[in-house]
């Protein structure tokens, strides 16, 4: 995601936390007080900026900000559940994934079909954020197949998303530490 803790528009959050999460009366006005009347001042070479009002957004150096961003997000667990997939996220990382054990009969999913289900499941994740006016960020969006035995019999090395060819990779970082497909 892009500069997602900027984008949170403060209109949706507030009906997810009223009708998601079932918040009223003072836990609700509590909200309302936090996100409305903020403002915002950039200051630069000496000079200052008029005060503009914030309408999106929530404060990231602040505790409640990062869990009205989870609050605003949660839903993507169900987008995503809904193709059978996972979803991990901390703040705005996220990664999608699932698992097959290593082929012991015909009945698993081969990698066409779960390459199809990354590809809708991605899709509908995109027109979610869309909705929500958040950005999946195809620069930073990465596969790795994960594995041991038989990684060597995956021979797919670019996976289409969102009209983007994302490269297969053989390492990533996931919140510091180094993951290998192995």
């Amino acid at each position: 995601m892009s500069a997602a803790f900027d984008c949170v528009d403060h209109t949706i959050l507030l009906k997810c936390v009223r009708i998601g999460f079932s918040l009223t009366d003072v836990a609700l006005k509590w909200i309302v007080s936090f996100l409305t009347e903020r403002t915002q001042q950039i200051a630069y070479n000496g000079e200052l900026s008029s005060v503009q009002h914030v309408l999106f957004g929530v404060p990231q150096g602040s505790v409640l900000g990062p869990l009205l961003y989870v609050l605003y997000t949660a839903e993507l667990f169900h987008v995503v559940a809904r193709h059978g997939l996972r979803l991990h996220m901390y703040a705005y990382d996220c990664q999608v994934y699932t698992s097959v054990r290593q082929p012991v009969t015909r009945q698993l999913p081969s990698i066409a079909f779960l390459l199809a289900l990354l590809t809708s499941t991605i899709a509908d994740v995109n027109d979610w954020m869309t909705a929500s006016r958040l950005r999946l960020n195809p620069s930073k969006t990465q596969v790795m197949w994960l594995g041991c035995q038989q990684l060597d019999k995956i021979n797919i090395r670019d996976v289409l998303l969102l009209s983007a060819s994302v490269t297969v990779v053989h390492t990533a970082r996931d919140l510091g530490v180094i993951l290998d497909s192995q």
